[in-house]
């Protein structure tokens, strides 16, 4: 993903910057979606699993990258609490 549009993408809920989600988020997320029991905030099941992914700075809403495009719809964000194993946000 262009460096340049990651610096100025938020979330559109809490306004919060997005990075990129590591391999261990990502492997967890993944993990949780194989299982059937991970929901997006519109209530839908997330049944594929994701190649990328932007999660906010709090590591509580993961947004998925298809393709290289981010879709920043509120409705299709994923809750990490749901997350078993998922990776807390790094301390400052």
């Amino acid at each position: 993903m262009d460096r340049k549009l990651l610096d100025i993408l938020v979330c559109p809920a809490s306004r919060q910057p997005l990075a990129l989600l590591d391999n261990a988020g990502l492997d967890a997320l993944n993990r949780a979606i194989a299982t059937g029991t991970v929901q997006r905030d519109d209530g839908a099941t997330q049944s594929t699993p994701l190649r990328a992914a932007l999660v906010t700075r709090d590591h509580k809403r993961v947004y998925r990258v298809d393709d290289g495009i981010p879709v920043l719809l509120v409705e299709e964000a994923i809750a990490t609490g749901q997350v078993e194993g998922f990776p807390a946000a790094p301390t400052r």
